[in-house]
Parts: C-alpha cells; structure tokens; sequence
C-alpha cells in the first residue's frame, strides 16, 4: 500500500470502476477504459487548459454513450473508468511511458512531470489496480455460472491527428486474436457499409492499444476486438445513437458467428 500523501482518490469520490448490468444476459462484456474525463479533485487541472482538459487527449468522447447503447440494446454487461486517463491510462501498463503522460498530442501535461516512484505506485494502484481487477472479477464470476465471455472495447478518435486528416471512420482492432475482428469486419462488408472501415486503423498493436485485450481476452482464449469511432460522427446524442445501432447489429451478426 502507498503512504496516505499519496493518495489519489478520496472517499467521497468513490470508486474508480463503474459496472453497469453486471448479471447481462449477452455474451459480450463492454469495457470502456476512456470514458470519463473527470480529474480526480486533489489534482485540480493538472497545468491544463480548459480546453486541453475537454479535448481527446483526456477522454474518448462520445465513446461511453456510444458503449451504453450497444450494452443497452444487446443486454452486455459495461465496465468503465470513471476517471480521466491523463492520471491513468487504464489500456496501458504501468511500466508505459503512455500510463501517465507527461505529454499527449501538442499538449505538455505540467502535472504529471517528473513524478516519483511513489507517486506513479499510487496512481497505479487507485486506478489501473481495481479497474482490471473488476474485468477479471465479471469473467470469473460468468465462467463460474457458465456464460460464455466475448469482448468488446470502445474507443473514439480524433478526425485530424498532427495535422493529418484521417479518412478512416471507424477502426475494427485486434492483436494475435483476430476471430472476432474478422467477424465484424466480414459483417459489416456483407452488408451496405454507411461507413469507411478499416483493420487495425488509425492505430495497431505496434502502437501499444490493444493491452486490454492481451490481458483478459489473449490470456484467457476469449474472442475480443478494439472498436475506433471517429469522434465526430459521435458528437452529439443522435450520432452516438446511430452508431451504437450499427454497431450493434455488427456485433449482434458476429456472436451469432
């Protein structure tokens, strides 16, 4: 355990991890590591900008409402984080650089500079520790009912990245197992795509975001897929609703697979 002046999380903050539909029915199990991009109050604003603080390098947005409809509408248990990855990254291990930048994009992060071994322990531990741990927990717990356990991570993107555009609409990811990605991909090019879709865009195991998946899909033999939505087709409550339905009927058409 970490000393008491590290402690990251106060007891009127609650719980890093929020699970929602934790006895769902569906063989998926959502997870949404970047969902929130709620600091934790003893960081204050971290150095950063109002709108450093609400742009992509402290959350996925959109992705959490895009989640909710796809848990929602398939009856699939959700886990997410409820805080910003600019103190924790949860879809990276502690040992990466990417847990707790001390730069993303063009944006210096002045209060993640220079930490000290105790600080990133405990920051670990508050976060990363309980969040995995509660993936593990719902997996254990459906093999121990007999359900089955596919899984899915949300994910959105920015539409320009270093002043590249990117084309790519929504991404379909996967590391060494590819079953399930094959599935959507296979879907979703079966049918009328409203969509550019694209495997292992705009980013890839090379770029190190497929850690959850290797840690409780790989480790365990479970079919598993990273989704990438580019954020501006998620922007506002219609978007998210149309792709969380499109999504859906992917998934739905891939489990049946």
């Amino acid at each position: 355990m970490v000393a008491a002046q590290f402690k990251v999380l106060s007891e009127a903050e609650g719980a890093c991890v929020s699970v929602e539909r934790p006895n769902g029915t569906s063989p998926l199990l959502v997870i949404c590591e970047h969902a929130s991009r709620l600091l934790p109050e003893q960081f204050g604003t971290l150095g950063l900008s109002r709108e450093a603080l609400e742009s992509h390098i402290a959350w996925d947005p959109g992705a959490l409402a895009v989640a909710r409809g796809i848990s929602e509408a398939l009856d699939a248990t959700l886990v997410y984080q409820r805080f910003s990855r600019l103190i924790y990254d949860c879809n990276r291990p502690p040992e990466s650089p990417g847990a707790m930048p001390e730069k993303s994009e063009v944006f210096e992060i002045p209060g993640n500079a220079h930490l000290s071994a105790e600080e990133r322990v405990a920051r670990t531990e508050a976060l990363y520790v309980p969040f995995h741990d509660a993936i593990r927990e719902l997996i254990r717990e459906r093999k121990a009912r007999g359900q089955d356990t596919v899984i899915a991570t949300v994910h959105s993107f920015t539409p320009v990245y270093h002043g590249k555009t990117r084309a790519v609409e929504i991404g379909i990811l996967h590391d060494d197992d590819s079953r399930l990605a094959d599935s959507v991909l296979n879907a979703a090019s079966a049918g009328s795509s409203l969509y550019k879709i694209e495997r292992n865009e705009p980013y890839g195991p090379a770029d190190g975001v497929t850690h959850t998946l290797v840690l409780h899909g790989l480790s365990n033999g479970l079919r598993n897929v990273m989704i990438e939505v580019r954020n501006d087709l998620i922007s506002d409550q219609d978007g998210q609703g149309v792709m969380a339905g499109y999504l859906t009927g992917l998934l739905r058409h891939s489990l049946d697979a």
